[in-house]
């Protein structure tokens, strides 16, 4: 039996799943938080301090939301009776295996189980299951709380209608599901950040810029640009009314070429302690400073969701 989601359990209290657990909330569910966290009242409630205010939904006032919130350290109570499960605990596949064997005990059959992971597939995440058909990855974009996107990574035993259960889930909290037609390693928004996030990598290790000139680079330039069009979109558009086979048939052996160039930097102590420090040095370090960058960049992103939903019909294809 299936019916409308009201409660949901969130397992593992790091950055996304506190997020989430924000998210949730503002949404008018109960959350059930499951954590081995000594300090899980006290991290609750700082997220939902610093993250409800940028949702894009009625604000409401941080005690109001944690009214709904309940912390239950032990998995078993805190999936028994709930509507659906969205894991995140480390990125560890053997805790994982483990924790979601123990879900599918403790939990209805017809809960939904999600997890948040970046990197496992499905299938290794179920693998000590007896019957995985049920659960599915359920990646958010960080940040998890205001980030439209989640990609939706079934197993090759996931079942269809699981997958349209939650596509229909993350909708109904204002998000954008993408699913995927067969499992992969890693997930598309992850690939396509890594790539990116590798010449970068090359370009300050290399003594081009630094760290600050090149996030300054990508929110100049592309980036705003990609906040608006997508890279197969954008290049259509660059190619004018002849679109996307005109420009690469213009470009194309010219940007072919210049893959050949790319960096392939490794992340060795000296490269990892250069980013570091210069990372450290443009936006500071500790608790102090996250909160002042995330707020500042929530309000930021807030600012451009916001943009973008007021435009969302400008540009639209005709039927």
């Amino acid at each position: 039996m299936t019916g409308p989601v009201r409660t949901v359990t969130v397992v593992g209290a790091g950055t996304i799943g506190l997020a989430w657990t924000t998210l949730f909330l503002a949404h008018g569910l109960d959350v059930r938080l499951s954590t081995g966290r000594a300090d899980a009242e006290r991290a609750a409630r700082e997220a939902v301090e610093l993250f409800a205010p940028s949702l894009p939904v009625p604000p409401a006032e941080p005690d109001r939301l944690l009214d709904r919130l309940t912390i239950e350290p032990d998995v078993a109570k805190a999936v028994a009776g709930t509507d659906l499960v969205q894991e995140n605990v480390r990125e560890q596949l053997a805790l994982k295996q483990e924790l979601f064997a123990e879900v599918e005990r403790a939990a209805p059959d017809h809960v939904l189980l999600l997890s948040s992971s970046s990197s496992l597939s499905a299938d290794a995440l179920g693998a000590t299951m007896d019957d995985p058909s049920r659960l599915l990855v359920g990646h958010p974009f960080n940040p998890a709380h205001l980030m439209p996107l989640v990609e939706l990574v079934p197993g090759t035993r996931t079942r269809p209608d699981a997958v349209e259960r939650a596509a229909a889930f993350y909708r109904s909290l204002g998000k954008v599901p993408v699913a995927l037609r067969r499992p992969m390693a890693g997930t598309p928004a992850n690939r396509l950040q890594s790539a990116l996030f590798r010449e970068a990598v090359h370009l300050v290790a290399e003594g081009y810029l630094t760290a600050e000139e090149a996030d300054a680079v990508v929110t100049g330039s592309i980036g705003l640009r990609w906040a608006v069009v997508g890279p197969f979109q954008a290049f259509h558009l660059g190619g004018g009314p002849g679109g996307l086979r005109r420009m690469l048939g213009a470009v194309g052996d010219r940007m072919a070429a210049e893959w050949e160039h790319l960096g392939t930097p490794g992340l060795t102590d000296d490269i990892v302690r250069t980013l570091a420090e210069q990372t450290e040095r443009a936006y500071g370090q500790g608790a102090d400073a996250y909160r002042r960058l995330a707020a500042a960049r929530d309000v930021r992103q807030g600012a451009v969701l916001a943009a973008l939903r007021a435009g969302e019909d400008t540009g639209r294809a005709d039927p």
